[in-house]
């Protein structure tokens, strides 16, 4: 676990929410002892003889003399040292106690701060009486104390929240803690729910996560295709109907024969009464592949393209459109592919604007056009860094007082190497929350999975597998976490390495499994 500062120096002390500064407790290096050397060889003369059995999980020094471990080693504590067969354990001082706990040697220094035995060292930890990560739903003041997925304690004294210690941003007249999916949120008296974003200790306004939203059925089960695919929109519609698909993704620009295209499409569906969600797939770069030049430049871009697109399929029933593909993932909006984007400052300051101008002006487009219309914006990976942003009009740089971006519907790509979407990492690899609950109670949406798949090289076993599971997840979360559709990528990738399909043929185990699960599980 991560080295903290404060901890919680005992469970009595946890009642009141009252907590102990750490001070030296040990390390596995540095520090300074000032053991009687002689008085320790003393205590563990008699120590030194391997028992036949180790001592009871909760054995402690004191008030026991002597602990004996799973090994046969025997522990014991003289002049605030730690020793083990006689011999000093690593460097350690000031120690108070020493602890064997399920099967693992444990100290603690005078000011609460614990430290797990590895085999050669000593690694800070909290009191493993405590337990590890709390219940999802647990709270305070019901609670005494809240664990999170990092080992960072949290309590509630007088309205204000501390976590190790310390306080967390400026909290004041808090009358409820909670840990839920993945991460803290507080409500205050007046009823105002907030989550912690983990950013500078940021406090973000929001709904109760807790509360169950079901988004309108009739659109759950989704794929997604290309305008130029050698079927026709009545194929298509047929092959969706086989699979018991009711909505489809297709990406459209300004060229005429994408907008044909389309259009055919969108007849089609309008006839077969199934959704066609339409991706305006303006980016941020020029014709000429330049970074468009601006706030200004940028909104009028997508402006322009966006209502040229809705006045051309809105005869044809085509209600939503998400606006723009999977921009905060691009070379001149990202500053480095690998990092997870749950931090502003994971994307380019300087080229924001261009962004949030090129997203503001597409919605704005369409809504000129169809103002009953739905937007979605698209996010990839983690990203709530630059949802959040875009929708409190902030800058990565923390700045604020830009204009906003707010959409009708969430929407996310989450491929298998992102992770679960339902306890994706807060940092690509560290402990995971629930985006669409976070989504769900920030932006109060429907929640879109606008693509979803496993990697181009797995086998087809095993996609089918991944299909089967990863469908049971999102059918389960459905009427909870206010997800809409789920839109698997792609119908005919043209090969095998995504395509469900490949020139009317169905790809199986994958097309079996995925019509399997359809079928046996109504979207209702």
């Amino acid at each position: 676990m991560v080295k903290r500062r404060q901890f919680i120096g005992c469970l009595t002390a946890l009642g009141t929410s009252a907590l102990l500064s750490a001070c030296g407790g040990g390390g596995s290096d540095g520090g300074s002892g000032n053991s009687d050397a002689s008085n320790a060889s003393n205590a563990t003369n008699k120590a030194t003889a391997r028992a036949k059995s180790a001592s009871s999980s909760g054995t402690a020094i004191p008030p026991a003399s002597s602990i004996t471990d799973n090994n046969g080693d025997v522990w014991t504590l003289s002049g605030g040292s730690v020793y083990r067969n006689g011999a000093k354990a690593g460097d350690t001082y000031n120690v108070s106690l020493i602890l064997f706990y399920s099967g693992t040697i444990y100290h603690e220094g005078t000011g609460g701060q614990f430290y797990g035995w590895t085999g050669s060292g000593w690694v800070s930890c909290n009191d493993p009486r405590l337990g590890g990560t709390s219940a999802d739903g647990t709270s305070l003041p019901t609670s005494p104390y809240i664990i999170d997925k990092a080992g960072a304690i949290w309590t509630l004294s007088n309205g204000v929240i501390y976590r190790n210690g310390a306080t967390v941003g400026n909290t004041y007249n808090v009358s409820l803690v909670l840990w839920y999916g993945g991460k803290i949120w507080h409500c205050g008296t007046g009823g105002q729910f907030y989550v912690n974003a983990d950013v500078a200790n940021q406090w973000l306004p929001c709904s109760d996560p807790r509360i169950a939203i079901a988004a309108p059925a009739g659109m759950f089960y989704g794929m997604n295709g290309h305008f130029d695919y050698t079927y026709t929109p009545q194929q298509i519609v047929s092959i969706l109907k086989g699979m018991g698909c009711t909505s489809y993704r297709v990406g459209c620009t300004t060229d005429s024969t994408q907008i044909n295209a389309v259009i055919g499409l969108a007849q089609s569906f309008q006839s077969a009464g199934m959704t066609l969600v339409v991706l305006i797939n303006q980016g941020v770069y020029d014709a000429s592949g330049n970074l468009l030049n601006g706030e200004s430049a940028a909104y009028s871009q997508g402006y322009s393209v966006a209502q040229t697109i809705a006045n051309a399929l809105k005869p044809y029933g085509v209600t939503i459109y998400e606006c723009g593909n999977e921009l905060t993932r691009q070379n001149a909006t990202v500053n480095n592919f690998t990092y997870a984007g749950t931090k502003a400052s994971d994307f380019n300051n300087s080229n924001w604007p261009v962004m949030r101008g090129v997203m503001r002006g597409m919605i704005d487009g369409v809504k000129s056009v169809q103002s009953n219309a739905k937007c979605g914006i698209n996010f990839c990976v983690a990203d709530v860094g630059a949802s959040d942003a875009l929708w409190d009009g902030m800058q990565p740089d923390g700045s604020g007082g830009y204009p906003t971006v707010r959409w009708d519907i969430t929407t996310w790509h989450n491929y298998e190497v992102y992770g679960d979407a339902f306890d994706i990492g807060t940092d690509g690899a560290g402990p995971g929350f629930d985006l669409p609950t976070y989504c769900k109670a920030r932006y109060g949406v429907p929640f879109i999975v606008s693509e979803w798949n496993t990697g181009p090289e797995q086998t087809e076993t095993y996609r089918g597998n991944y299909i089967t599971t990863k469908l049971g997840e999102f059918y389960q979360n459905r009427k909870t976490h206010n997800i809409q559709s789920v839109m698997y990528y792609v119908l005919d990738s043209g090969n095998d390495t995504y395509g469900i399909m490949l020139n009317g043929t169905a790809l199986n185990p994958s097309y079996n499994a995925f019509t399997s699960f359809t079928s046996g599980n109504p979207d209702n």
